[in-house]
This record gives structure tokens, sequence and C-alpha cells, in this order.
């Protein structure tokens, strides 16, 4: 755990930021878990272990975690964009049912081999991706 505070230490000195107790703990809580979180529900964790974090201090250092790498956005299709670890954590796909909520994390090297030969095909650099699949999970299409 404590590379990702070197991680998250470096990016804000490359920015020129200030270093301040309220981010590393925000960090610190936000390691601890290893839920999909919307920012919403870090500010909950954040102000039961330091009162006197606000909402917006936790959504911008969310932002931050998000921009260095750390941390990873996703959109389940509700609106309510989610927070979940990136670095030091495998690439994978959601499958998110649109009635109940549910999400799959998939780890498919075969999706990722596809990936690779379309870019290469196109003559393409992919630097990011992800893939979501909306549909019903197995209990919904009952």
């Amino acid at each position: 755990m404590r590379k990702e505070f070197e991680i998250f230490d470096e990016f804000i000195r490359s920015k020129a930021l200030r270093h301040t107790p309220q981010r590393e703990k925000i960090l610190d809580v936000f390691l601890s878990t290893e839920r999909h979180v919307s920012a919403e529900e870090l500010y909950k964790l954040v102000k039961r272990k330091f009162q006197g974090i606000g909402y917006t201090t936790v959504y911008r250092t969310m932002k931050l975690f998000s921009e260095c790498g750390l941390c990873g956005e996703i959109d389940f299709g509700d609106g309510v964009a989610r927070f979940e670890h990136k670095y030091g954590h495998e690439h994978h796909d959601h499958l998110i049912c649109v009635k109940c909520g549910k999400f799959i994390e998939v780890i498919s090297p075969g999706i990722e081999r596809l990936q690779d030969k379309l870019a290469d095909r196109y003559r393409f650099t992919p630097i990011k991706h992800k893939l979501e699949i909306f549909g019903l999970c197995s209990k919904c299409a009952r």
C-alpha cells in the first residue's frame, strides 16, 4: 500500500499541487475498501474516520487519483460515477445488469487478444480501454 502513496506524492509534485493530510487520509480510506465506491459512499466512509473533510475535497481528490492511475472511474448505467482500484489490480471488464444493478467483473485474455488484433489491423495505438456489457443477469432474465 505504501507504493500507492509514493505514486500519488510524485503525481502531486509533478502537478505543483499541495500535499495535504486530507488527501492522504482519503487515499488511506479508499485503499482500505475493495468495493466500487461513489464519491458519496467514500465521503461517508471518510467522515466516519476523519471529521472535517468535506464532500468536495473527497470528490476532487478522487479525480486526482484517477488522473495518476490509482483508480478508474466507471458508470454502471445509473449516472453515478464509481471508483475502483486500478494500480496493482489486473485489468478486467464488466457485465452490468440494467434491472438490479448487479455487476460481474470479467477477466478474459481472449477479449484482450482480440482488442490487440483490432488495434494492429488498423495501425492504432491504444492508450486505455474499457468494456462494459449491459444486459440482464441470470436472476433478472427469468
